[in-house]
């Protein structure tokens, strides 16, 4: 399973959210590029960016920290928050992203979003699938929509589908475990062969990437053994609930 630390850019900054609730926000770097090069230092090779100032907004707004990152160390970044155009796209890519996320798009544009996974491929875009009481949320979680969770997964599917970040959002930033049973659920549905998908013609299974809630590092082998292919982790590195060194140490002993 890999790990994956997450970055959430306000104004430039490092900070994280509880619940995606803009008004909780802690600071906790005004560095990003500095926390970014201590991971590498352990040995983390993926990093989430979030442009949270992108995910409120029309369009993307942090990229010039995704250049940073991405120019000035080694991680494979998947980039996500206020991806809504041909030329946010466009944008991210040339900044360095090895991956772009895709949430709001994949609910108020199908056809945009289809059209990326086209012509992009599967390999880079990322379903954002972030739920609460499995209804789908977007525009930062500040929006829940009418799609229930499962079928929005399968619908993208597909379509072609593969990568799926999945945030249960009453977890987010809570250290109080993740959604263990929701993502069994999801990998159960998504990933079986019976009749019951064949409508999914030749849709493959996900990799699922769990994320929101992760508090210890004894949480992670659990959602290896469920099936997760990613885990993203946010607060628990920055509150110390789970050292970089413990990180190093998992992703050598894999």
């Amino acid at each position: 399973m890999r790990i994956i630390p997450a970055i959430d850019i306000i104004d430039g900054k490092c900070v994280r959210l509880s619940k995606g609730d803009y008004n909780t926000k802690i600071i906790y770097n005004e560095n990003p590029l500095e926390v970014a090069k201590e991971f590498e230092a352990h040995g983390i090779e993926y990093l989430h960016l979030v442009d949270l100032d992108g995910a409120k907004s029309s369009q993307i707004v942090n990229y010039k920290i995704l250049e940073q990152i991405a120019s000035k160390t080694k991680l494979k970044i998947d980039f996500g928050g206020g991806l809504k155009s041909d030329a946010d796209l466009k944008i991210a890519f040339e900044s360095g992203a090895n991956q772009i996320t895709g949430g709001s798009i994949a609910i108020k544009n199908r056809a945009l979003f289809e059209k990326w996974i086209q012509e992009y491929g599967a390999d880079k875009i990322i379903l954002g699938a972030d739920a609460n009481n499995e209804k789908v949320a977007i525009s930062g979680w500040l929006e829940e929509s009418d799609e229930d969770l499962i079928p929005f997964i399968q619908g993208y599917q597909a379509k072609g589908i593969q990568y799926v970040i999945c945030t249960d959002i009453a977890k987010d930033g809570m250290l109080e475990g993740p959604s263990f049973d929701l993502y069994k659920k999801i990998l159960d549905e998504c990933n079986v062969t019976s009749s019951a998908v064949e409508k999914l013609a030749e849709a493959k299974g996900i990799k699922l990437i769990a994320s929101g809630g992760i508090s210890t590092f004894d949480e992670l082998p659990r959602l290896a053994e469920l099936g997760c292919e990613g885990t993203i982790i946010g607060k628990a590195i920055y509150e110390g609930r789970i050292s970089l060194k413990q990180l190093e140490n998992y992703i050598l002993n894999k």
